[in-house]
């Protein structure tokens, strides 16, 4: 019988937003912009890299030096001192962004400063830590334009819209994960509306003996703790698998073997999923006692393998009498 693998669907990149909050002023009277200079500290954490950060806000305070002539209508020098005792504003990385406004999920807060020379200080710019450089960057830069008044309706849009596509940073792929999805327990759905009433039992034997074969550890190919449960609402499955007419992937001979589709999260936008958060196995035209062997074939994919090397014994050479065999056993 014949196998295909479906492209594999990645989510894009997390949304989230920026944040700003309404600034007391202090009002008092302020020297020039062009006489004006702000030192900029850089509080990391324990947990994190300083040197990463200030490598950050660097590029952010560079940007707006650079452009604020343009879009602000004045001059403005920052100083990086990442170690300032006595800083104008304080860059603060949080595991969360909390009590910023009315956002949810927030990748970063600060105020929104009418005139940043007039803030009592330090003005804090708070980004949320786990995102990659780049979408690090991106953030900072939308913060400081935030204290340096900009709204999120402002110019430069690609920097002050309020939401971003940012990334997190690289994290192990589906394949590199001893169970590539959120929870050890799958829930499985499977659709036997299709197959015929005198085969309907033995074909669910024969899905029932491939999830076993897996709960038991598939021959040391999945860890111990894997585990499925039955579910009647297809949108509650992990897994779902179903005997459509005609085989829904792409690129093949729809009209008989079997194939899957794995649809996962990507963070870090590195084009490959992180974790699985559905696997849809459809088999078309097989004989029921084979059944068993390719839901089987198709969740050592749903684990992890990358090729096939890495799936279990039974599914890594098996002829035709193979697949129609007590393979499980």
């Amino acid at each position: 019988m014949r196998l295909a693998v479906a492209v594999v669907a990645v989510l894009a990149a997390v949304l989230l937003a920026g944040c700003s909050l309404p600034s007391d002023t202090l009002g008092s009277d302020t020297e020039p912009w062009s006489e004006t200079e702000f030192v900029v500290a850089v509080d990391a954490g324990p947990r994190d890299s300083t040197a990463n950060y200030t490598a950050d806000t660097r590029a952010a305070i560079d940007f707006w030096e650079t452009n604020a002539q343009q879009y602000l209508g004045h001059p403005v020098e920052f100083t990086l001192q990442p170690d300032a005792t006595d800083p104008d504003v304080v860059v603060r990385v949080v595991a969360e962004v909390t009590d910023c406004g009315t956002e949810d999920h927030a990748a970063g807060c600060a105020p929104l400063a009418e005139d940043l020379r007039e803030q009592p200080t330090p003005v804090t710019v708070r980004v949320r830590r786990g995102f990659d450089r780049e979408s690090t960057r991106q953030v900072l830069k939308h913060e400081f334009g935030h204290i340096l008044g900009r709204g999120h309706d402002d110019r430069p849009a690609d920097v002050m819209r309020a939401e971003s596509t940012l990334a997190t940073e690289p994290r192990p792929d589906a394949t590199d994960r001893p169970v590539p999805w959120s929870n050890s327990e799958l829930a499985v759905y499977v659709d036997t509306g299709n197959v015929s009433a005198d085969d309907r039992a033995q074909v669910r034997e024969q899905v029932d003996h491939a999830l076993d074969y897996y709960a038991d550890g598939a021959a040391g190919t999945v860890p111990a703790n894997v585990s499925f449960r039955r579910v009647e609402d297809r949108a509650a499955a992990d897994v779902v698998v179903a005997f459509p007419d005609r085989l829904p992937c792409e690129g093949i001979d729809r009209s008989q073997g079997s194939c899957r589709q794995l649809t996962g999260i990507d963070p870090d936008s590195d084009g490959t999923s992180e974790r699985y958060t559905r696997a849809e196995i459809y088999l078309t035209g097989l004989a029921p006692d084979a059944v068993g062997w390719h839901v089987g074939r198709w969740l050592g994919d749903a684990f992890g393998a990358a090729d096939v090397t890495d799936l279990a014994p039974p599914f890594r050479d098996a002829s035709y009498e193979d697949r129609r065999s007590d393979w499980w056993r």
